[in-house]
């Protein structure tokens, strides 16, 4: 009986403007490939800005490289007017509103959605995506299946919408459920809506924000959709240590923001990769033929896991003026434009300088761990894709 080749998984997680990083590192991904057209990755899974890219390589499965070009393209001349409104009168408006609410909420009983308004990024996805072309990468096998990770605000569960085979079952876990769907532009927007910065979509019954909310388990879904190997792309630095210095200092909205995101978009992936790692040690312990004997469902999972060698939010900080001067000003009043509000601002940093940046951080972080990556990507089926990896 023939060995079937390990279904490799890639996951992209969130982090807003942060992701552009994630694009470095697959230019260079597609760069150690000694067929660029050939997608290998067969599992895509994506929360918030990771969502979108994640989509865009399902669109493009059907040859990698072209989609990696793309989204070269869009990362390397981004505008924050492409995902959100800067123009006075939205940045204004946006501003009044929070305002007023604080002043008079109590009378109008209206609460604003969000700081800033972030619909022309549906815009913009709406004129460069084709989701229709997921299916048609499906039907030709190019792609086994992607999924979007979203967050219920009603419910409190990390929803896993996923489209893919037909055979794919739907999951239900603690807090966290996988529901077979087709993918739309709702579950895109509603998965990158980062909270209080961008506003909740409604999928079906209930609103839903950043996927990254309550999603304690990030490779999960890449588990649940049968992958073998799973390839993570963060968009910070994991376990990273700061020594407590004393201040005097009441830290800004803007820190406080900035800690929260992070919290949101880094902690759950640490914990999540230290979990997979004590269960495959826990697994190796436990003779194969036992396993199979008990009807065990316990597999090993080889993970990988490139982040940046970087702090982001120093980056931020040095690229901020970058920023439309309305929304300089907003962000400047919530002490988000000096080095201690550089958090929030790498989030929402869409601009080419920024972008550029983390572009080149990810493609140098990962021709650094080239043989690791040469190895992970070779097919267990044959030791021939490993040497044509290497011979790149």
């Amino acid at each position: 009986m023939t060995k079937q080749p390990p279904k490799i998984a890639l996951v992209l997680t969130g982090g807003g403007a942060r992701a552009a990083y994630q694009v470095g590192v697959l230019k260079a991904v597609r760069e150690l490939l000694p067929e660029p057209r050939r997608n290998p990755f067969q599992i895509l899974c994506g929360t918030s800005a990771g969502a979108i890219n994640a989509a865009v390589m399902a669109t493009w499965a059907e040859n990698f490289g072209a989609g990696v070009d793309h989204l070269c393209r869009v990362w390397e001349r981004f505008h924050a007017h492409q995902v959100y409104r800067t123009d006075v009168l939205g940045v204004a408006s946006s501003g009044v509103r929070w305002l007023a609410a604080l002043m008079f909420g109590w009378a109008t009983h209206q609460a604003p959605r969000s700081l800033l308004d972030n619909s022309p990024l549906r815009q913009l996805l709406t004129y460069s995506l084709d989701l229709n072309r997921i299916e048609q990468a499906i039907e030709s096998q190019a792609l086994h299946s992607v999924s979007i990770t979203c967050s219920g605000y009603s419910s409190g569960q990390s929803v896993t919408f996923f489209q893919g085979r037909p055979d794919l079952e739907p999951w239900q876990r603690s807090q966290r459920v996988g529901a077979h769907v087709k993918l739309d532009l709702d579950h895109l927007m509603a998965s990158s809506a980062i909270p209080f910065v961008f506003p909740a979509v409604k999928v079906n019954r209930e609103w839903f924000g950043d996927g990254s909310m309550r999603q304690t388990a990030p490779i999960s879904s890449a588990i649940h959709l049968g992958a073998d190997k799973v390839l993570v792309i963060g968009s910070g630095r994991l376990n990273e240590e700061h020594a407590r210095s004393r201040t005097a200092t009441y830290p800004s909205l803007a820190q406080i923001a900035g800690h929260v995101l992070s919290s949101i978009f880094l902690d759950s992936l640490s914990v999540d990769i230290e979990r997979l790692v004590r269960i495959n040690h826990t697994i190796s312990l436990i003779p194969e033929a036992i396993r199979h004997q008990q009807g065990t469902m316990l597999r090993p999972i080889e993970v990988l896991v490139i982040s940046p060698s970087e702090r982001l939010d120093h980056i931020a900080v040095r690229h901020a003026g970058a920023l439309p001067w309305p929304v300089r000003i907003l962000l400047r009043g919530i002490g988000a434009m000096n080095r201690n509000g550089g958090a929030l601002v790498s989030y929402l940093l869409f601009e080419r300088a920024y972008t550029s940046a983390l572009i080149d951080l990810g493609y140098r972080d990962t021709l650094l761990q080239q043989e690791k990556i040469i190895n992970f990507l070779a097919n267990d089926g044959g030791q021939e894709t490993g040497e044509a990896l290497k011979k790149k």
